[in-house]
C-alpha cells in the first residue's frame, strides 16, 4: 500500500518509481482523486459543524420561546447535503482501490527491467556434480523406485499431485524437522503453528488481494487457504503497536500451502516443481525500518546455510524492478538440477519495507516518541520441501538408481544413508 502523503510531495519519484515496474505515470491522476476527496471531506465536515451549531441555536430559541422554523428549515437543507456527501464518501473507493492495486517501489540498487533481461547473478555456491551415467529427473528416479505416484494421485485430486511413499515420504518429514531445528536452534527464529485458513483482511495485508485472487484457493465460506505460511506469520502484528524494543520479530513455521497455479498452464506439469499442494518452512521478520536491509542480509544467509549444509549447489540471483508485487528487493536461491541441466528457483527472501505494514495497519513506537511509524516486513522461504526432494534426488542420484542422503540430513533419517 502506498502513502498518499509521499506521493504529494513526490510525485515524479513515485512515478519513477512506477517507471521501473513498467507502469506508466500514475500521480497525475492519484492526486486528482485525492484533491476531490479532501474537498469532499472539508465541505462534510464544515456542514457537520454548523449542523452542531444548528442543535445550539434550536435548544437556545426554544428555551426563550422564540420561532425556530427558519433554523429548522436550514438545518433540513445542510442534513440533506450531508446525507448526500457521505453516501458520495462511503461509494467512492476509486483512490483505495488504485493504491491498493499498484506494485512496491523497488529500492534504488534493483536492477531496471524484465525478469529474462535484467536479472543479475551475484553469488554461485557448490561445484555441479559429475556423473558416470546420464544423470534422471528426479520423478524418474521415484517412479522407478515406486516411491513416487501421480498417477494415482491424479485419480483422486487431479493433476499436480502426489503421493510419496516409504523413504521418500520420510524424507518430506525430515527435512521439514531440519529446517526448523536450524531455524530455531542455530539462527534463532520463533517457531509457531499458525493458522492454514484465513479472512480477506489477512490476504490483503499480505498483498495477495485483490489483484491476485485467481492464484489462491478459497472456501465455500468465505475463507482463503494459504498459499504460503507468510500469509499466517505476517499478520501476526496486524493492527498493532509494537515498542521498538520488541523489535524484530522473528518467526518460522511448516505448513501445507494451497496454490491454483493459474497462470502456470503448461509449465513443470511432471514432477514436484509445481503443485497445488506442498509442504514449505517460512521465514519471517519484522524489524526496524533502519535495520530491514542488514535483515534481509541475514534471512539470505540462513536460507543459502540450509542449502549448503544439504551439499546442493545453487546460485543467488537479484531479481529486476518487474519482479514481486509487494517486495522492493528480493533475492532468489536456484538450485542446480542435474537431471534439467538447469537452475531452477527453490527460495525467494524478499524485504517489502513498510508496503505490508500499511496495508496491515502494523507500528511501532520508537522509544520516548510520541507518533508511530510502520514496521518492515521480510519474508523468506526457507525452503519448500517439495523442490529441495527433488534437487537431493537428482544432486545425490546414484548409478544404481538410489539416492544418498546429505549427511547432515542423516540423523533426521534415523541413520538411513541411502534410499534404494
Amino acid at each position: 500500500m502506498h502513502d498518499i502523503k509521499f506521493i504529494r510531495e513526490n510525485p515524479e519519484a513515485f512515478d519513477a518509481g512506477m517507471a521501473k515496474r513498467g507502469i506508466a505515470p500514475q500521480s497525475a491522476y492519484i492526486l486528482k482523486l485525492d484533491e476531490e476527496k479532501r474537498t469532499l471531506q472539508k465541505e462534510l465536515q464544515d456542514l457537520q459543524s454548523k449542523r452542531n451549531n444548528f442543535a445550539k441555536e434550536i435548544g437556545m430559541a426554544k428555551s426563550k420561546g422564540g420561532d425556530v422554523s427558519g433554523i429548522m428549515e436550514e438545518a433540513k437543507i445542510v442534513n440533506s447535503r450531508i446525507a448526500e456527501l457521505e453516501a458520495a464518501s462511503n461509494q467512492d473507493g476509486e483512490l483505495e482501490k488504485i493504491l491498493a492495486a499498484l506494485p512496491n517501489i523497488p529500492a534504488d540498487d534493483v536492477p531496471v527491467g524484465s525478469e529474462e533481461e535484467a536479472n543479475q547473478i551475484i553469488k554461485t555456491w557448490g561445484s555441479k556434480p559429475e556423473f558416470a551415467f546420464t544423470p534422471k529427473e528426479h520423478f524418474e528416479i521415484g517412479e522407478k523406485l515406486k516411491l513416487m505416484d501421480f498417477e494415482r494421485a491424479g485419480k483422486v485430486s487431479g493433476s499436480r499431485f502426489v503421493y510419496l511413499f516409504g523413504g521418500l515420504a520420510r524424507l518430506e518429514r525430515a527435512l521439514a524437522s531440519f529446517f526448523l531445528d536450524n531455524n530455531t536452534k542455530e539462527f534463532g527464529y520463533t517457531e509457531v503453528a499458525p493458522p492454514l485458513l484465513v479472512r480477506d483482511n489477512a490476504v490483503f495485508g499480505t498483498g495477495q488481494l485483490p489483484k491476485f485472487g485467481e492464484d489462491l484457493f478459497k472456501t465455500t465460506n468465505g475463507y482463503w487457504l494459504i498459499p504460503t505460511a507468510e500469509v499466517s506469520l505476517t499478520n501476526i502484528v496486524q493492527d498493532e503497536i509494537l515498542t521498538e524494543e520488541e523489535l524484530p520479530l522473528r518467526f518460522t513455521a511448516y505448513t501445507p500451502c494451497f496454490r491454483s497455479e493459474a497462470g502456470s498452464a503448461g509449465r513443470d506439469t511432471r514432477g514436484l516443481i509445481r503443485h497445488h499442494q506442498f509442504g514449505k518452512v517460512e521465514l519471517i521478520s519484522i524489524t526496524h525500518p533502519d535495520k530491514s536491509q542488514e535483515e534481509h542480509q541475514r534471512m539470505l544467509a540462513c536460507a543459502e546455510g540450509l542449502l549448503q549444509k544439504l551439499e546442493l549447489p545453487y546460485q543467488v540471483v537479484l531479481l529486476s524492478s518487474e519482479a514481486g508485487f509487494t517486495n522492493k528487493k528480493t533475492y532468489d536461491l536456484e538450485v542446480w538440477l542435474p537431471g534439467q541441466n538447469a537452475y531452477r528457483e527453490i527460495s525467494s527472501c524478499s524485504n517489502c519495507g513498510d508496503f505490508q505494514a500499511r496495508r496491515m495497519k502494523a507500528r511501532f513506537r520508537r522509544k520516548d516518541a510520541k507518533n508511530t511509524e510502520f514496521v518492515h516486513t521480510l519474508n523468506g522461504s526457507s525452503l519448500p520441501l517439495s523442490r529441495t526432494i527433488a534437487a537431493i534426488i537428482e544432486n545425490h542420484q546414484q548409478a544404481d538408481g538410489s539416492i544418498r542422503i546429505p549427511k547432515a540430513l542423516i540423523p533426521y533419517m534415523d541413520g538411513l544413508e541411502v534410499i534404494g
